[in-house]
């Protein structure tokens, strides 16, 4: 079975995620949680590079025509769940930076009722 130029670049893609994701674990900057759920998209990636005929089962799993379909429909499903948590996080972010300013923002004007008496 010789595999075509696609499938070498799913499967160097995938093994170059693999040590990404432990790497970012390591240095305490994923969850395990989230370590588990990126490894197991990696490697369904470098199985679906090595064995990509395989798509058409859940292609007749989910009733959709083609095993490309489904691979492009649940990318672009988890594409935009993967927005969504960032725009949430953002939201979260402009929060906490809003609470700090004003925190520091009294905490300055204290300070400087308290140097002029």
């Amino acid at each position: 079975m010789a595999l075509m130029l696609y499938q070498y670049i799913g499967i160097i893609i995938g093994i170059v995620g693999i040590i990404y994701t432990f790497i970012r674990f390591r240095e305490s900057k994923m969850s395990l949680g989230m370590l588990l759920i990126w490894s197991l998209i990696w490697v369904i990636l470098i199985v679906l590079s090595i064995f990509p005929t395989e798509t058409g089962f859940f292609a007749s799993l989910t009733g959709i025509g083609r095993g490309l379909d489904v691979i492009l429909i649940l990318g672009l499903i988890g594409c935009y769940y993967l927005i969504f948590r960032i725009y949430n996080m953002i939201e979260n972010i402009e929060q906490e930076i809003t609470h700090v300013a004003r925190e520091m923002a009294l905490r300055r004007e204290k300070q400087e009722k308290e140097e002029e008496k």
